[in-house]
């Protein structure tokens, strides 16, 4: 079955870096586009950054964009989250998706069961 495993959360000072990674496992990862997503308690899930099947095309959320990178290794079905200049306000659990198709819009179907990662000094 589909399993998408999140790793490499944690604490870190403002200013630092983070690289999430995903590892997926049960389906052929270069066939789908992935996505990381992110949840604070009591507030609704934010996509943050997806990425199409092959790595070409990828988006973000306006307050991530220059800090955050999305990549992905398929001989190694793996996704990163590589998170520059971190804030407090980034401190949230991050979430790896499976998107239903090759194309970064479509639907997400899977998810996995997150990382947490909190920025404080």
């Amino acid at each position: 079955q589909v399993q998408l495993v999140e790793s490499g959360g944690g604490l870190v000072q403002p200013g630092g870096s983070l690289r999430l990674s995903c590892a997926a496992s049960g389906f052929i990862f270069s066939s789908y586009a992935m996505s990381w997503y992110r949840q604070v308690p009591g507030k609704e899930r934010e996509l943050v950054a997806r990425i199409d099947n092959i790595g070409s095309t990828t988006n973000y959320v306006d307050s991530v964009k220059d800090r955050f990178s999305i990549s992905r290794d398929n001989a190694k079905n793996t996704v990163y989250l590589q998170m520059n200049s971190l804030k407090p306000e980034d401190t949230a659990v991050y979430y790896c998706t499976r998107r239903s198709g090759r194309n970064l819009y479509n639907g997400v179907d899977y998810w996995g069961k997150g990382t947490p990662v909190t920025v404080s000094s």
